[in-house]
């Protein structure tokens, strides 16, 4: 018989209707022990009409005002943080301390600190954990993974990550408030290197090993804005764009680039690896490609024919890709939202005996740590190292 898991959300925008529509197909995509139900969503007073439609839209059965009620109810199984980045460490601590599992969304803290205190409680409470760096979940990016493993790629080289948007470039954007936090330092910590370049790092040190140093810039190009809640103008201090380079522990060197003023970017998340075997591309827009250039036999190291190299287009909806025998027939495609229903149900599958999942929260530390480099050394304008 399965088994329920009610589900307390703490957070209502954005976020919050991806988990919660993860939640709510999960079952029927993927056979498990377990079936989610959403027990309770909280939001602030301030914003009751919002929880209220919420709560309407995605089922939850009631509402919470007070998160620390919400985390002390008895009938809430597994605790879902997606409320603002300043938040992440109080309400993961006290649910750890409750003995409720624990969904986080990324970044996992504001600064190392605080996330080795996170690490530190749900290692002691003994609770499954995990945080939501769903893009590992991309089925391209899962097969882009996958022939690195085989050894297709060979030695690595060099490795390229960008991660673009351009929807702050106007100056009457303001900052704050619950659309716009994610501008405000006090709320999100920093810019798009937690929010954006987070992503791309976690992926990165998944496929290609640990980083070992880095040397970065940051820039940030309207220097105040007004804030949404206060309607005051105060001066801007997280990261517009950032760039930095970086050496990985296999010798290979790379790049990292991230961005809100691209203009025309939307969502653009890019990676590729270069390696004496092969080469692999991704771009986020077009989700359902992987390209693949093949140079050399991993098996034997010797050259394919002349006529068969070159870069070919790979799609992605095969039964034989990732995740991919879980939903429709080969030629059709899946989105966004199906990333993190892919990561629940590794979740789920890895505390009901399953391969343990990842990233948790000691694995998304690391990428904590990398974050805190780049902006240390954004800071002090040298090369940072990073312990292993």
């Amino acid at each position: 018989m399965t088994k329920t898991i009610n589900i307390g959300m703490l957070g209502c925008g954005f976020m919050g209707r991806t988990h919660s529509n993860a939640y709510s197909q999960v079952n029927h995509f993927f056979e498990l022990e377990h079936r989610p139900v959403l027990k309770a969503c909280y939001g602030r007073e301030q914003d009751l009409e919002v929880l209220k439609k919420f709560q309407k839209m995605w089922g939850y059965e009631s509402i919470e005002t007070d998160w620390q009620k919400m985390i002390a109810r008895d009938d809430i199984d597994l605790i879902d943080v997606v409320a603002p980045n300043f938040l992440h460490h109080d309400m993961v601590i006290a649910a750890a301390n409750a003995g409720k599992m624990i969904v986080c969304e990324k970044p996992l803290a504001m600064s190392m600190a605080e996330a080795e205190a996170m690490v530190a409680a749900v290692e002691k409470a003994g609770v499954a954990n995990m945080v939501m760096f769903n893009y590992r979940r991309v089925p391209a990016i899962s097969l882009f993974k996958q022939l690195v493993d085989e050894g297709r790629v060979g030695k690595a080289f060099h490795y390229r990550a960008t991660y673009n948007q351009d929807y702050t470039i106007n100056q009457k954007v303001p900052a704050g408030g619950a659309a716009l936090w994610r501008l405000d330092a006090k709320v999100a910590g920093s810019g798009v290197t937690g929010d954006l370049l987070a992503h791309s790092i976690d992926t990165a040190e998944w496929i290609n090993g640990p980083i070992q140093k880095v040397v970065a810039h940051t820039e940030i190009f309207i220097k105040e804005r007004m804030h949404a809640e206060t309607g005051k103008m105060e001066p801007i201090t997280i990261d517009d764009a950032c760039m930095f380079l970086a050496v990985f522990a296999n010798g290979s060197i790379g790049t990292f680039e991230s961005t809100r003023y691209a203009r025309g970017r939307k969502n653009f998340s890019s990676m590729e690896l270069n390696g004496e075997n092969g080469a692999v591309y991704f771009n986020l827009e077009e989700p359902e490609y992987l390209q693949f250039f093949r140079y050399a036999d991993p098996d034997t190291g010797k050259k394919i024919e002349d006529h068969l190299t070159g870069w070919q287009r790979i799609l992605v909806t095969n039964g034989e890709h990732p995740y991919m025998d879980k939903y429709w027939v080969p030629g059709t495609t899946i989105g966004y939202e199906h990333t993190f229903i892919n990561a629940i149900a590794d979740f789920f599958r890895g505390f009901e005996g399953g391969p343990k999942y990842k990233p948790d929260f000691r694995a998304a530390m690391r990428t904590q740590k990398v974050c805190d480099a780049v902006i240390r050394s954004a800071k002090e304008g040298t090369w940072v190292g990073i312990e292993s």
